[in-house]
C-alpha cells in the first residue's frame, strides 16, 4: 500500500500564483456584480478592470525585487517558473492591457462594451497569458493558450457584425488546428524525453546527443507550426487579416500586441535551446520562415485598400522581425526583442486607437469598408490634429528616426550584424524600406488628397471621448520621446534577460 505524501503549503510556494490570481478575482467580481445588480454603466467595469490590473502590476514590481535578490523561483510542484522572462513579459502584458481597456469608453455605444462578460473575459485572458509566460511546462502552456484563445474568440464575436462572427469562427478553426499541432509536438517531445518541462527536455536531448534526430525534427516542426499559427507567421497567417478586419479596431490592436508577446516568450524557451545545440536544420527552417514572413507580408500590405487590413499585414511583418531575434538567440537579440515590442506597443496602440476613434456604425454610400483609404482622404483639412497624430504613428511604424520603432529596428538589426547574420540584417533593412511605402501611402491620402463627400470633422470626432484622446495622446508622447528613455529601458530589460540565462 502506498504511503500518503504530506505536502506543506510552504513547499508549494503559492506566492508564484499571486500575479495571475489578481485578474481572475477581478473577473469573478465583475460577474458577481452583474448577477446581483445588472444593467450598471460600463464605466464601473472599466474602472474595476483597470484597478485590478494596477494591483497586478504592483505585485509584479514586488516579484521583480524578489527575483533581483533570490533569482529564479519555482512553485506549485515546479509547474510555475518565475524568472526574468516571466516577469518582464508580464510587465508588458499587464501594462499594455491597462491602456487598451479604456478604449471601451468611446463616444458612441458599441455592442461588446455593454456586456459585463466582455470585461470579465478580458481579465481571464490576461491571467491566462500570465500563466503562459510563467511556466516551462508544455501542459500548462497549452491550457493557458487555449483558455486565452477561447476568451478572445468570444470577445471578437461580441462585436456583433456579420464580419465579426466570420472572424470569430475563422479564428476558432485556425486555433483548433494550432492546438492539434501543439498537442502532437508535445506528445513527441514527451515520448523522447519522458518530460513535458522545456528545461528537462533540453537536458535529456543534450545528454542523448540528439540521437533521435528525425523525431526531434517532427516535434519541432509541429511546435513551430502551432506557434506560427498563433503569431501569424507566413504561411500560417491566412486567418489574420480577416480576423483584424472583423474585430473592432480596439480588439484588433489588443490581438496584435498582448497575446503575441506571450507566444514569443514560449518560442524563446522552446526554440533557442535547439538553436544553441547546433541543430543546423532548425536554424535553416527558422531563417526561411522569418525571411518570407517579413517579405511576403510587406508585399501583400502594399496592395490593400483597407487601412485595418494593411495594419494586419504590417503586424505580421513585425512578428517576423521579432522571430528574427529568436533565431539569432543571443542576449543582445533577446534584449532587442523586448525593447522592440515595448516600442511597437506604443505605436500600434496609437494607430489602432485612431482607427477606433474614426469608426462608424453605418457605412456611407460608396464605402466598401469601415477603414478604406478613401475615408482618410483630405483628413488634414477636415481634422488636422487627427491627421498629424495618425501620420506620426505611420512614420514610427515605418521606422523613421527619431520615432519609437526606429530604435527597436536598429537594435534588432544591430544584434543580427554583431552575431554574423549580415544577410538577415540586409533583408530586415530592405523590408523596412518596402514597409515605408504603404505607411506613406496613408500619409499621402491624408495630406495630399481631397476629402470624400460625406466625410466631415464630425465623422472623426463623434467617437473621440476624453478617455480615447488621453490614451492616444499618451501613445503619441511615448512614440515621439521614446529615445529619451532608451538607456534606462535597455538596462532594465537586459538585467532580466541576462539573469534568466537567455
Amino acid at each position: 500500500m502506498l504511503e500518503p505524501v504530506n505536502i506543506s503549503l510552504e513547499s508549494l510556494n503559492l506566492v508564484t500564483l499571486y500575479p495571475m490570481l489578481i485578474p481572475v478575482i477581478g473577473a469573478l467580481l465583475i460577474l458577481c456584480i452583474d448577477i446581483f445588480k445588472g444593467g450598471l454603466d460600463k464605466t464601473l467595469y472599466v474602472a474595476i478592470s483597470i484597478l485590478f490590473l494596477f494591483i497586478d502590476f504592483s505585485v509584479l514590481l514586488t516579484a521583480s525585487n524578489v527575483f533581483a535578490t533570490e533569482g529564479t523561483v519555482m512553485g506549485v510542484f515546479d509547474m510555475m517558473l518565475i524568472d526574468g522572462l516571466a516577469i518582464l513579459s508580464q510587465f508588458i502584458i499587464v501594462g499594455a492591457s491597462i491602456f487598451f481597456i479604456p478604449l471601451a469608453l468611446s463616444g458612441k455605444k458599441f455592442h461588446e462594451s455593454s456586456y459585463p462578460e466582455f470585461f470579465a473575459m478580458f481579465l481571464f485572458t490576461i491571467a491566462s497569458l500570465q500563466f503562459m509566460v510563467a511556466t516551462d511546462s508544455l501542459i500548462l502552456i497549452f491550457v493557458a493558450l487555449e483558455t486565452s484563445s477561447l476568451a478572445i474568440y468570444t470577445m471578437i464575436a461580441m462585436h456583433n457584425r456579420e464580419k465579426s462572427f466570420e472572424a470569430a469562427v475563422k479564428y476558432f478553426t485556425m486555433g483548433a488546428l494550432a492546438a492539434g499541432f501543439y498537442s502532437f509536438g508535445s506528445m513527441v517531445f514527451y515520448a523522447l524525453t519522458g518530460s513535458v518541462e522545456i528545461n528537462q527536455i533540453a537536458t535529456v536531448l543534450a545528454a542523448n546527443d540528439y540521437a533521435d534526430m528525425p523525431y526531434v525534427l517532427i516535434a519541432t516542426v509541429f511546435m513551430l507550426a502551432a506557434i506560427g499559427f498563433k503569431v501569424a507567421l507566413v504561411p500560417f497567417h491566412t486567418w489574420a487579416p480577416d480576423i483584424y478586419e472583423g474585430s473592432s479596431a480596439a480588439m484588433a490592436g489588443f490581438i496584435s500586441i498582448v497575446p503575441k508577446i506571450a507566444l514569443f516568450v514560449v518560442a524563446m524557451r522552446l526554440f533557442e535551446f535547439l538553436i544553441h545545440s547546433g541543430v543546423v536544420w532548425l536554424e535553416i527552417v527558422l531563417y526561411i520562415v522569418v525571411v518570407i514572413t517579413m517579405t511576403l507580408s510587406n508585399i501583400w500590405a502594399l496592395v490593400q485598400s483597407d487601412v485595418k487590413r494593411m495594419l494586419a499585414y504590417s503586424s505580421i511583418s513585425h512578428a517576423g522581425f521579432v522571430m528574427a531575434a529568436i533565431l539569432i538567440g543571443t542576449t543582445q537579440s533577446n534584449t532587442a526583442l523586448f525593447l522592440y515590442w515595448v516600442l511597437f506597443s506604443f505605436t500600434n496602440l496609437g494607430a489602432f486607437g485612431m482607427l477606433w476613434i474614426t469608426r462608424q456604425k453605418d457605412l456611407l454610400p460608396g464605402q466598401s469598408s469601415d477603414h478604406g483609404y478613401d475615408k482618410f482622404a483630405g483628413m488634414i483639412k477636415t481634422s488636422p490634429m487627427a491627421a498629424l497624430v495618425m501620420g506620426l504613428f505611420m512614420l514610427s511604424l515605418a521606422g523613421l528616426p527619431p520615432f519609437a520603432l526606429f530604435w527597436g529596428k536598429l537594435y534588432i538589426i544591430s544584434s543580427a550584424v554583431t552575431s554574423g547574420y549580415t544577410v538577415l540584417a540586409l533583408v530586415m533593412a530592405l523590408n523596412s524600406a518596402i514597409a515605408g511605402y504603404y505607411y506613406l501611402k496613408l500619409i499621402v491620402y491624408m495630406f495630399m488628397k481631397e476629402p470624400v463627400d460625406g466625410i466631415t470633422a464630425d465623422t472623426y470626432a463623434a467617437n473621440a471621448s476624453l478617455a480615447l484622446k488621453s490614451i492616444i495622446g499618451f501613445a503619441a508622447i511615448g512614440t515621439i520621446f521614446a529615445f529619451t528613455a532608451l538607456n534606462p529601458l535597455l538596462e532594465f530589460i537586459t538585467a532580466f534577460v541576462y539573469n534568466s540565462g537567455y
